[in-house]
């Protein structure tokens, strides 16, 4: 019997779902995603792809080992507040931590707009009398009638989600056990989220921040995943259901639960582990991930093959300092509105039009003017081929919709649908630059990796304004991120502050410190995996004047070496200087946290068969009439017609059943031994 592993990738607009089977065959299906509950769309999409598979859902679930879901329930819910009602029990004179932030605004230089307001409001913010010392011993012992009178008012307050966050808890956690303890035994059912379980390192607003959104989003992420897995369990499911992280790791439900605020980028993790296994795969160890869907475009960067990992995670205004991979996300994408404001001014998004009621042309009841319009009315799109001709497109809407954005700028109706594609595209290239120079990366010496239902349309003109010359498509674009789920590894992470009074770290304290999370993290993974287990470690660290630590991995080093110390600052010394052109070896060195990865690498599914090299010249299926700076009729080719070994030369338009892609004239494509686009820029 043929067996399964899924990846299923909740976006925006399409719920994405990609199979794979021992032999390598990859077949993947698409199914509108349902906002209200994410399981419907999964059901639906699991229904289509088992369709596409000749088999029942019940057949294709029952021998199915593995199902990996990147879910958006908690970015969903932070980007909405609709997350638990949330109370706060902190020491008591710090309960404004968490509104005082760091003392700094998104936008220092913007003196009117007020900070993100917080999840938990001052009244349901309780200080408790207890209080520990900078080393982790006990100043104040907690006050028992203090905490009572603190339970009490959060059983008043109709709260259902607990955050505890007490001072050094880091260092010491009997105060925010004896918490839980009472708390759970006096509101029974209630959610409890403990800072430190959930990042128990130094710095208090990041560790208060991110505990409460922890707490805020716990019980819906906890729900959803609980709901879903009895669905699968339901429909014959009996293998295991992991979730990707926002590390780009996986982990099975209750463990993601529990950490629910590691899922808030779970969906672009998966885009990112795609992208890795498609660096291996071409050989290719730097590119620029390009994502782009429906609601948004997330961008990224793989540099000598590596994605890169930061504590430094915001979403919606709040704090998340839990290690997640670097993706930028912007609001743009096929469903972003066009608007015109009072002063005639066009402006493509943030707001979109989702799958619900989506572009005018979808016909879903939606009127507003969309990327997806523009390419409809520029000729890009096939309105009687969108989606294998399964939902045809309603061309008279989307001229409609354009051409009430044309007389609001006194336009024609072409010059507004290629403003609004201009427009699109200088905004995502903007959003590259912001991964890329900003951070002393020259775009020039990447490739760009187009994938995304919508990135095909784009990649060529965003490219060309950033001087990138070659782009590549897989044949998995428009659903890489659940492709890219399936190489995902199982990955448990923990961290702990070292508390040195000032005093520089000694080669035992820090052979003790990962020996100890080495193996709170291997048990930890072992519990959920059978297979091999490898540790990875890194620190984090900063000079001594410095407000900010840097990660600094440290791989092979050998910890019993009598100058492990010593390894250690010359390796932060070389990062330093990496990240920031200079280093200065004759200043104090601190050595703040200690990091440890357990690391459970699942087996890789081989590639599926290649198709024969061909040396015939590619025929194209059609042609039609597209905008390349002036109506051309132009040759339109299938992807799954091109062979590994042809080429062409644009313009062109090459069409798949979930994405198109636009060539524009002079660029030339090839095809690889893989059946990928290769695409260089003229």
């Amino acid at each position: 019997m043929t067996m399964y592993t899924i990846g299923v990738d909740v976006g925006g607009t399409y719920t994405d779902l990609v199979a794979t089977d021992e032999a390598g065959r990859t077949v993947f299906a698409k199914s509108p995603s349902t906002p209200s509950d994410q399981s419907i769309g999964v059901m639906a999409g699991l229904e289509e792809l088992a369709r596409r598979l000749n088999v029942s859902r019940a057949d294709m679930l029952a021998n199915t080992d593995r199902l990996v879901h990147g879910t958006t329930v908690a970015t969903n819910a932070l980007l909405e507040r609709k997350g638990a009602r949330v109370a706060l029990l902190t020491t008591e004179g710090h309960r404004d931590v968490v509104e005082m932030r760091e003392g700094l605004k998104p936008d220092r230089y913007d003196l009117r707009t007020p900070p993100p307001e917080p999840l938990v409001p001052r009244e349901r913010r309780l200080g408790v009398r207890e209080r520990l010392k900078a080393d982790g011993s006990a100043s104040i012992p907690l006050d028992a009638a203090s905490l009572g009178g603190a339970i009490s008012a959060v059983k008043s307050s109709g709260a259902t989600s607990v955050a505890v966050c007490f001072l050094h808890s880091y260092l010491n956690p009997a105060h925010e056990l004896a918490a839980v303890e009472r708390l759970a035994k006096e509101l029974p059912g209630i959610n409890i989220s403990r800072s430190s379980d959930v990042l128990p390192q130094i710095k208090e607003y990041e560790r208060v921040s991110t505990t409460i959104v922890n707490a805020y989003v716990e019980p819906i992420v906890r729900r959803y995943l609980t709901s879903l897995e009895q669905r699968l369990m339901e429909a014959g499911f009996r293998g295991t259901l992991f979730v990707v992280l926002s590390h780009g790791g996986m982990a099975p439900v209750e463990e993601a639960s529990r950490l629910a605020a590691g899922t808030v980028l779970s969906g672009p993790a998966g885009g990112i582990s795609g992208s890795r296994r498609c660096a291996d795969l071409l050989g290719i160890p730097d590119l620029v991930p390009f994502d782009m869907g429906g609601t948004s475009t997330d961008i990224s960067l793989i540099a000598a093959g590596q994605a890169s990992l930061s504590a430094d995670g915001m979403l919606a205004g709040q704090r998340i300092a839990l290690r997640s991979l670097d993706i930028a996300s912007i609001a743009a994408g096929g469903g972003s509105i066009a608007s015109v404001d009072g002063s005639r001014t066009l402006r493509v998004g943030p707001e979109s039009a989702g799958s619900v009621p989506g572009p005018a042309c979808y016909g879903n009841g939606g009127t507003a003017a969309t990327v997806t319009d523009a390419n409809v009315v520029l000729g890009y799109l096939d309105a009687g081929a969108f989606m294998g001709g399964k939902r045809p497109l309603d061309r008279a809407a989307s001229e409609a919709a354009i051409d009430r954005i044309a007389v609001a700028l006194e336009l024609s109706r072409l010059e507004a649908a290629a403003g609004i594609y201009k427009m699109i595209n200088l905004k995502m290239a903007d959003g590259i630059r912001l991964m890329t120079l900003r951070r002393g990366v020259d775009p020039r010496k990447f490739a760009l990796l187009s994938f995304g239902g919508a990135a095909g349309l784009h990649a060529a003109e965003v490219a060309r304004e950033l001087e990138i010359r070659r782009i590549i498509v897989p044949t998995v674009a428009s659903v890489l991120s659940a492709w890219g789920m399936l190489t995902s590894d199982l990955r448990y992470e923990v961290s702990r502050t070292h508390y040195g009074a000032g005093a520089r770290i000694t080669a035992g304290e820090v052979r003790e410190l990962y020996s100890q999370l080495e193996e709170q993290a291997a048990g930890r993974l072992r519990s959920w995996f059978k297979g091999p287990v490898s540790i990875e470690r890194s620190a984090e660290m900063r000079y001594g004047e410095q407000v900010f630590e840097i990660d600094v991995p440290l791989g092979d080093l050998d910890l019993d070496a009598n100058d492990v110390v010593d390894q250690i600052e010359q390796r932060f010394h070389r990062r330093h200087e990496e990240l920031y052109t200079y280093a200065s070896p004759g200043q104090e060195v601190v050595f703040v946290n200690a990091r440890v990865a357990a690391v459970g690498e699942v087996a890789r599914r081989a590639e599926g068969p290649k198709a024969m090299v061909s040396e015939e010249p590619c025929s194209p299926r059609s042609r039609r009439q597209a905008w390349f700076g002036g109506w051309r009729e132009v040759p339109v080719y299938g992807l799954d017609d091109l062979r590994p070994g042809q080429s062409l030369t644009g313009p062109a338009i090459i069409e798949a059943e979930t994405t198109t892609v636009l060539i524009d004239t002079a660029d030339r494509v090839s095809v690889n031994a893989l059946g990928w686009l290769d695409i260089a820029l003229r």
